[in-house]
């Protein structure tokens, strides 16, 4: 029982969303035209959809060590991990 999950549920959004797909595309390197793209490799069309989730979802980590505060003389990772809203 496959449901599929890439439908966009707002018809209107389609202009959008192919606008997007559009800039994320000439942001890669990648050429991208209207309608069909099967000469396109995996790697390429990866990328593509791979910067617009960059762009939709920003996470940025940020790890470091700092002195154990109960171990005198080791240390300990720290690793925060924060999402940006814009």
């Amino acid at each position: 029982m496959s449901r599929k999950n890439n439908r966009i549920n707002v018809p209107e959004a389609r202009e959008a969303m192919d606008k997007f797909k559009m800039e994320a595309a000439s942001e890669v390197g990648v050429n991208l035209k209207e309608g069909y793209n099967g000469d396109l490799s995996s790697r390429e069309a990866g990328s593509v959809g791979g910067q617009m989730v960059k762009k939709i979802m920003p996470i940025r980590t940020a790890k470091y060590q700092r002195a154990d505060r109960t171990a005198i003389g080791h240390m300990v990772e720290v690793a925060y991990s924060a999402e940006l809203c814009t």
